[in-house]
């Protein structure tokens, strides 16, 4: 073999050496976990799972009951999607709202009030559901009615006893508007967008 021909060779399997790589370098790239970046919007569809929301839950409160959490964040998850409202932002603030559920101010576990519903002093320590569920729904149902004007129905029994009032008074957009509205915290809309912000390097 002349030099010319051998150095043909090389440089012809140098280049499928090379192409190989690359063609390996972006599949695997590709197979690598995206980062899932959450909405902030009150109106917009969640999109972490049960099961992905449980284990941020469980992260936080790892005292919690796995089973338990994942069907608590389910209804979380279909009572949003029921009336059209963000089921990562909801849970993200009835985490902040409970500390993960251990609770510890004016509003007790049994009330099944996941968002500080009524909740202003010793004589009034919040609203109290029947279950789980009718509380996060109305959970939901407090912030649909933050979120859209009085054209806009639920599509569900109204369980939230402050419905209404809220309804006709106040409008905001994203999380960031539940300062000042929500609660008097100057931090209450950073606060849950920090949380949402760890359940997106969560998800990786």
């Amino acid at each position: 073999m002349n030099a010319k021909r051998f150095f043909k060779k090389l440089i012809l399997t140098n280049t499928l050496v090379i192409t190989t790589l690359f063609i390996f370098a972006c599949k695997t790239t590709s197979k690598l976990p995206q980062k899932i970046e959450l909405s902030r919007a009150l109106m917009a569809q969640g999109q972490l799972t049960a099961p992905q929301l449980a284990a941020f839950f469980l992260s936080r409160n790892p005292e919690a009951d796995l089973t338990h959490i994942t069907q608590f964040a389910q209804y979380y998850i279909d009572e949003a999607a029921a009336e059209g409202i963000n089921s990562d932002a909801a849970f993200a603030q009835m985490c902040l709202e409970t500390g993960f559920l251990k609770f510890g101010g004016l509003v007790q576990p049994e009330f099944h009030n996941y968002c500080g519903l009524g909740a202003m002093d010793a004589d009034h320590p919040g609203e109290i559901f029947e279950t789980e569920e009718l509380g996060v729904r109305a959970h939901i149902q407090h912030l649909q009615a933050y979120a859209t004007t009085e054209d806009i129905k639920l599509h569900k029994e109204l369980v939230d006893p402050r419905y209404n009032w809220v309804h006709k008074t106040k409008y905001i957009e994203d999380i960031f508007g539940l300062t000042g509205t929500w609660a008097t915290d100057p931090h209450y809309g950073e606060k849950i967008d920090g949380l949402l912000t760890a359940m997106e390097d969560f998800s990786l």
